[in-house]
């Protein structure tokens, strides 16, 4: 059993004195929404947003160089990319390069609500992909 929909902007619901983060799915027209029910558990996939071309600092986390001792344009370079032994740079080497854009699944997303008139689901949590993004709920 496999949903597909539209990512909608987050929000939140209130219950009791707790505050809980939603995000709501609006569900293609064709598809059929009595195979979910609420409180239910989820599976939900989607694609992460791009953003492009990234240095190692923001895609892997490096620390960049340090800012004073005589470096000079070295802030956000990634050092050293290997020994002088093996002469090629090994597999699997972090570097900079193309960022976003995978598919991201997450599980176990609880049905918090689900709105058969306009044809809308809420889910606990965030959701992977951009507002408008498509998304895939299955079991």
């Amino acid at each position: 059993m496999k949903l597909t929909g539209t990512k909608l902007k987050m929000s939140q619901i209130w219950k009791g004195d707790n505050v809980i983060a939603v995000t709501p799915v609006k569900i293609d027209e064709k598809e059929n929404l009595e195979e979910i029910k609420e409180g239910e558990k989820v599976k939900v996939s989607g694609k992460i947003k791009g953003r492009g071309f990234q240095g190692v600092v923001k895609r892997h986390g490096f620390a960049g160089g340090p800012k004073s001792h005589g470096q000079k344009d070295r802030l956000r370079a990634p050092g050293s990319i290997g020994a002088t032994a093996p002469q090629r740079v090994i597999k699997g080497r972090r570097m900079a390069g193309h960022m976003g854009t995978n598919k991201v699944t997450l599980k176990n997303l609880e049905v918090l609500e689900i709105k058969n008139e306009d044809k809308l689901i809420i889910l606990k949590g965030a959701v992977p992909g951009p507002v408008g993004g498509k998304v895939e709920i299955r079991k």
